[in-house]
């Protein structure tokens, strides 16, 4: 194994994010037992099943539900993981759900889902997911410094790692599997950049697919450049914050300019944005394509 791994925070149990399927009397059709027809929040509990409570997208969806005046809305906090098991068990069933949710990830080539349009903007336009340095990288580490200056992949790029990991396959197995298979754009990576001599590196990254995907495959880069790569999963504010006092070299999940923008504003100055290693990714209410609503409006009574 190439990298070594620091569980720094857990997912919360399967069971939290189970209970925000919705109870065992809704049926497929959103209709009770005499026949008149739920509202979408009734056939969800008003509740939309959310993510850890430290992420921009939580955050934004709080403040959807004011701007939409959604009163008698819940969003329920929790993580990745147990969202997208309360999202797996809901459509597995063709029940109703409504969870935060973002691109790229791999639920959405496994699932046919949609974003609830978002008339007022409150999600804003599609992210960037910027690489972040500590101050002093370039000097200390000029070799890290470029590789993670010039990296920079797709979506599509990205999603085939998300589905290798999803499908069973370990996170460093699947990061070098795909390294091996795209060699050329590795190339582009690594043009110019210092070979290392068993110089220590720590990234930092949040448990989300698209993050463990960008940061192992970065970690396999950099370990066949001859580094010793170090990863610890923490959150998003320790992830900043170890950027910023310089314990955590770098991390390449920097979304903006929504999802980390309170981090971002927090440390500015003490920190180096590379800029974007992926464009397009997106955050917004997610659900199945068989539920009948289009927006946001609609969750209104």
């Amino acid at each position: 194994m190439f990298t070594k791994l620091t569980k720094a925070t857990l997912a919360l149990g399967l069971t939290f994010g189970l209970a925000a399927c919705g109870g065992e009397e809704t049926s497929n059709d959103s209709s009770n037992s005499e026949g008149s027809t739920a509202s979408v929040g009734e056939s969800v509990e008003y509740k939309i099943t959310g993510i850890d409570p430290g992420a921009g997208i939580m955050k934004a969806t709080s403040s959807a539900l004011e701007e939409y005046e959604l009163t008698d809305w819940e969003l329920v906090e929790g993580s990745g993981a147990a969202m997208t098991a309360a999202l797996q068990k809901a459509y597995k069933k063709e029940e109703p759900i409504i969870v935060t949710g973002w691109t790229p990830h791999w639920m959405f080539s496994k699932f046919d889902l949609k974003y609830l349009e978002d008339p007022k903007g409150v999600y804003g336009e599609a992210e960037n997911i910027h690489s972040i340095a500590r101050n002093g990288l370039a000097e200390d580490l000029p070799g890290v410094h470029k590789v993670l200056d010039q990296f920079f992949w797709t979506p599509d790029e990205m999603g085939v790692v998300m589905s290798a990991i999803q499908d069973g396959t370990a996170p460093e197995e699947a990061a070098a599997a795909w390294v091996e298979d795209n060699a050329d754009k590795v190339a582009e990576w690594t043009e110019g950049a210092e070979k290392g001599n068993g110089e220590e590196v720590k990234l930092a990254y949040v448990a989300w697919d698209s993050e463990i995907a960008s940061t192992n495959v970065v970690a396999k880069i950099l370990t066949d450049l001859g580094y010793e790569v170090t990863l610890s999963q923490v959150e998003a504010g320790p992830m900043w914050a170890g950027v910023a006092d310089g314990s955590v070299d770098a991390h390449i999940a920097g979304w903006l300019p929504l999802t980390h923008a309170d981090q971002y504003e927090k440390y500015e100055g003490d920190f180096e944005d590379l800029g974007e290693n992926l464009e397009g990714a997106k955050t917004g209410l997610v659900v199945p394509a068989y539920m009948d609503i289009d927006s946001i409006e609609d969750l209104k009574e």
